[in-house]
């Protein structure tokens, strides 16, 4: 009998680089890109949406200047680094959050930053009295050799982020937190390397203007696979775990690759759009439960920050018929530092993992939009808790989604108008096809439906399709500005589908043609026909 040779354990939830390579659990080799940027003296800043191993990345740097190559054999690095052991203090201030006011805040940071630099020798005297903490903190990196200390500081911005809706708070946490970088400034020459993560970039923190050669590799395309991985490395690395996930779906290993990146790749960082990153946390949720199938796994965590998620609600979603429309902004706005009141909705989303870069246009515009379906459906499920405001839509006795895979027409058409009786219709008025069709593309894919719009054939584009069980169904719409114009304009989207053939080209699955009007008088889809 062939011996069953078990793959490595699955990094999931592993931030701890040490550990993680004591488990002998699968680690994607980045490290010759670590050692670009540990190599010289260098003070570094990276911006990351959450769960795409921020922390991992500054343990790994934490192992590789406390201890050397002792976690690293058999590592791109090994062959590379011939660099000392340094004294290092890692402060991560994602326990930072829930401070509400300036004492408060300045205590906990105190006391974060001293159980950090207790053990390297530093000692804060309180009966000192006239001399605060800072002062004392400073006298001791006057004391330190040059190039002796190594910094990292992982989610800098988690106090900020936690306090978006509060200016005050913020305004308090951010001169907090300007003291200490001060400090660091004054005494800089201490520090080997200085290494700092977060999600987005904050000016007036100190931080951004305090090293005078701060690199921000953010955008850097060097940089632009450092977090995240590559379709290369998922199959280098995964191999076995793929071939167990493609059998537990009844697939081939080529469809669960597409079904893979359609749902968690399509990630991109960098200035020129060049890469492109699949979520680790998506992936590797995936791969230990491949049963469940393509859950959505980074919004039910790390992609959902309640306080960040909360601002983002009241602010960017107001306008729910722009719900797939792609944006575009200057590159330049997605790489500088703003005050917490001038940042770009835009860019907090990117800088968030919302949108992504998909493409730059040659005058240096970055054309953004959702990375993957993820994402996509992330976002609809906002924006359709926008528009029922919490409702849970129900007619009969089944949701919609079922009644699509039975074929219902009558029940989804009842769906329909219950749903658009529920919107709020002086926020969210639909007042022609483009809103009628964009909310209820929103609604769908909160029901967990992927719909597309405008599908194009030979002979034109139908409004929305969208695929339920063994069902196919394609939706043309028209909109009557008076009651008067209902039967007209039916006939006329009845014979739109016929004539341009809509929906024809779709396999084996049972096609279902359904033409509507939306009345704008009553509010409601006054008539429809299967066609």
């Amino acid at each position: 009998m062939k011996e069953c040779i078990m793959p490595n354990a699955l990094p999931l939830g592993s931030s701890n680089f040490a550990t993680l390579r004591a488990n002998n659990e699968i680690y994607v080799d980045k490290t010759e890109l670590l050692y670009r940027l540990a190599q010289g003296r260098g003070k570094i800043f990276l911006a990351r949406p959450r769960r795409f191993g921020k922390s991992l990345l500054i343990s790994t740097f934490e192992s590789l200047f406390r201890y050397g190559l002792r976690d690293f054999r058999a590592l791109a690095i090994e062959k590379l680094w011939n660099d000392t052991t340094y004294s290092v203090v890692k402060l991560d201030f994602s326990g930072l959050k829930s401070c509400p006011d300036r004492e408060g805040f300045a205590a906990g940071l105190y006391s974060l930053l001293q159980a950090a630099f207790m053990p390297l020798g530093f000692r804060y005297q309180p009966e000192l009295k006239t001399v605060f903490f800072l002062d004392q903190l400073k006298m001791w990196l006057a004391s330190q050799a040059p190039n002796s200390l190594v910094l990292l500081i992982d989610e800098y911005d988690a106090p900020l982020t936690s306090h978006l809706e509060n200016p005050e708070a913020f305004e308090i946490i951010r001169d907090c937190l300007g003291e200490f970088y001060a400090a660091i400034k004054e005494y800089e020459g201490c520090f080997r390397f200085f290494f700092m993560t977060g999600i987005t970039k904050f000016s007036n923190t100190s931080i951004f203007s305090a090293f005078n050669n701060l690199q921000d590799i953010s955008m850097n395309p060097v940089f632009g696979t450092l977090l995240g991985y590559t379709e290369e490395e998922i199959l280098r690395y995964f191999s076995a775990y793929l071939s167990e996930a493609a059998l537990a779906l009844a697939m081939s290993e080529a469809e669960l690759l597409e079904n893979l990146k359609a749902n968690y790749d399509g990630f991109s960082f960098d200035s020129q759009a060049r890469y492109h990153v699949f979520c680790p946390w998506s992936v590797l949720n995936f791969l230990k439960f491949p049963q469940l199938g393509f859950e959505n796994y980074w919004y039910t965590s790390g992609g959902q920050p309640s306080v960040l998620l909360k601002y983002l609600v009241n602010h960017a979603l107001s306008e729910p018929i722009a719900y797939a429309d792609t944006r575009e902004v200057r590159l330049s706005e997605l790489n500088a530092s703003r005050q917490y009141d001038d940042i770009g909705l835009d860019v907090l989303l990117t800088q968030a993992g919302y949108y992504t870069i998909r493409e730059v246009t040659e005058d240096r515009y970055a054309i953004l939009g959702y990375p993957n379906q993820e994402v996509a459906v992330s976002m609809a499920q906002l924006y359709a808790d926008r528009l029922l405001q919490g409702k849970r839509i129900r007619t009969g006795a089944m949701p919609i989604l079922s009644a699509m895979r039975q074929g219902d027409v009558e029940a989804v058409i009842a769906y329909f108008n219950a749903a658009v009786g529920a919107i709020d219709y002086h926020r969210y008025p639909i007042v022609d096809e483009a809103s009628c069709r964009a909310y209820l593309q929103v609604l769908l894919i909160g029901a967990a439906m992927i719909p597309g719009v405008e599908i194009h054939n030979a002979l034109g584009r139908s409004d929305m399709e969208v695929a339920a069980g063994q069902r196919h169904w394609v939706f043309e719409f028209k909109y009557a500005k008076k009651s008067s114009e209902t039967a007209r304009l039916l006939e006329q989207a009845v014979e739109q589908i016929r004539q341009r053939s809509y929906g024809e080209a779709t396999g084996e699955k049972t096609l279902l043609r359904v033409a509507l009007v939306f009345d704008g008088e009553q509010r409601c889809f006054a008539a429809w026909k299967c066609v």
